[in-house]
């Protein structure tokens, strides 16, 4: 039977939430109300000033609510423990902590994962629900999550193995805004031919330490549009992740990686695939989270 609940994606900036009634998204919402974002209320009154709307309006006062991401960290609700790598995807529905358990209001919050090995200390939360939701829908050996800290993850069939963390994305905002590669740049531009050229001195040379004063360098000099800089870097810091964890995670021949992430981000990193020579494939990743969510509610009994 296709189950009615709300699935929340509570991030540190930001709160999505959908409300499915008999397995169809019937409402969806957004709100700025991250867990950084909290100002002076608790993360419980915030949760009844989100799903309010949706209690009065179905009248559904028992809907069993699902939340994943930092919801679930020291700055959250509560903070839920990880599960250790490796471990099965199907465990993570069996680990959930009850938030609020009585009438009116059913809450779980899904575990985050982490790897604790001397070589690698990782932790993730939120992107476990879309790999889950990925595995049903885009099985693979590898997965990409872009975004500000990008995972990489290494499976073995439904069982997460290791994963690894590239702050990407915040690199590259601290660089352009707050480094010296990007003192005095006026407002930036889109400029396709940048990135790319960017990610073939990334493929070219390995050296990202040196490379990225040479982008101040290149534009003090002239040699770079000075409102190109954050493409060109964006293609340097891009190429320079993918080169790295092609080595990490080696794909077999004629396998593909499969790509979880917003459409424009994900462009960004197929044309670095691309360049790469490794097959791939793509799954949005609201499909996949709302997927992750859904296969977890279907394991629970409630």
């Amino acid at each position: 039977m296709d189950k009615s609940y709300i699935a929340i994606d509570w991030g540190s900036t930001n709160l999505r939430a959908w409300l499915y009634l008999h397995g169809e998204c019937v409402d969806m919402l957004r709100s700025e109300v991250g867990v950084t974002r909290f100002n002076g209320q608790s993360a419980q009154q915030v949760f009844q000033q989100v799903i309010a709307p949706w209690r009065e309006q179905q009248q559904q006062y028992d809907l069993p609510v699902l939340m994943a991401g930092m919801i679930g960290s020291n700055a959250g609700w509560i903070s839920v423990p990880y599960l250790a790598c490796p471990t099965r995807l199907t465990q993570v529905s069996r680990q959930l902590t009850c938030v609020a358990e009585a009438e009116p209001i059913r809450a779980w919050i899904i575990p985050g994962l982490c790897v604790d090995k001397p070589d690698n200390r990782n932790v993730m939360r939120g992107e476990e629900t879309q790999l889950i939701g990925a595995y049903s829908e885009r099985p693979s050996s590898v997965y990409l999550l872009p975004g500000t800290h990008s995972k990489w993850v290494q499976m073995q069939g439904d069982q997460v193995m290791d994963f690894r963390t590239l702050m990407t994305g915040e690199l590259h905002y601290l660089l352009l805004n707050n480094s010296l590669v990007g003192a005095g740049l006026e407002a930036q531009l889109p400029d396709n031919t940048a990135f790319i050229d960017g990610l073939t001195q990334s493929f070219n040379d390995s050296n990202i330490m040196r490379c990225l004063f040479e982008t101040r360098a290149a534009h003090v000099l002239g040699r770079l549009k000075r409102t190109s800089v954050g493409d060109w870097l964006s293609g340097l810091l891009i190429g320079n992740e993918i080169v790295q964890m092609q080595q990490q995670y080696p794909l077999a021949a004629g396998e593909c990686i499969t790509v979880i992430g917003n459409p424009k981000l994900v462009e960004r990193y197929t044309q670095g695939l691309e360049m790469a020579g490794m097959l791939y494939q793509v799954l949005d990743g609201d499909q996949a989270f709302q997927a992750g969510i859904r296969s977890i509610v279907n394991e629970m009994e409630y």
